[in-house]
């Protein structure tokens, strides 16, 4: 079955930089789109970035530029890789895709930026 398997969060200074990894397994992983999530308490999940199978990536504003998403298909894995964080960043973070119209998630890491 999909299993979507997140790590890396935790408490980190404003400024500084984290790297969110999520393995993946249960299906071709080559093949699918491969998103991050984020959802702040009390409010709705949001799209962080999301990579293509291409390669091709995009990205939410508040994190263009700081935020990067990128994929290893031989480990099964895409990664975030989060520089200059903010508070506001502060969130549990899922990873996410979508097969046969069906939305996958992982159990979420919760990453809080605070000084």
């Amino acid at each position: 079955q999909v299993q979507l398997v997140e790590s890396g969060g935790g408490l980190v200074q404003p400024g500084t930089s984290l790297r969110l990894s999520c393995a993946a397994s249960g299906f071709t992983f080559n093949d699918y789109r491969m998103s991050w999530y984020r959802q702040i308490l009390g409010k709705e999940r949001e799209l962080v970035a999301r990579i293509f199978g291409s390669g091709a990536t995009i990205y939410a504003d508040s994190v263009q530029g700081r935020f990067t998403i990128f994929r290893d298909n031989a480990k099964k894995t895409v990664y975030l890789q989060m520089n200059s964080l903010k508070p506001e960043d502060t969130a549990v973070y899922y990873c996410n895709t979508y097969i046969s119209s069906q939305a996958y998630w992982g159990q979420g890491t919760q990453v809080t930026v605070s000084s």
